[in-house]
């Protein structure tokens, strides 16, 4: 279960112990007002929820923070983080 807490630009993560999700996210001013198109599983970033359904290399984003279902699974491995650089 994930605790997600904005204060101000800042938001805190608190993940289970079994997830090793960062503490501190940083949220940039232009994504605190989103769009109501915008899933609300990429709170730092704004995608549609599917159709149609993204994939990475679709997307100019890497390494931002996902929050479950993923509907898109840019988080392949379950760790928070989508679309991981290399």
């Amino acid at each position: 279960m994930l605790l997600l807490v904005i204060v101000g630009l800042v938001a805190f993560v608190r993940p289970s112990i079994s997830v090793g999700l960062p503490l501190a996210v940083y949220i940039p001013a232009a994504f605190t007002a989103r769009d109501a198109s915008c899933d609300n599983a990429y709170p730092t970033v704004c995608f549609p929820s599917p159709p149609p359904d993204l994939n990475c290399d679709d997307i100019p984003y890497e390494d931002f923070l996902v929050l479950p279902p993923d509907p898109h699974g840019f988080d392949r491995d379950k760790d928070g983080i989508g679309c991981e650089s290399e």
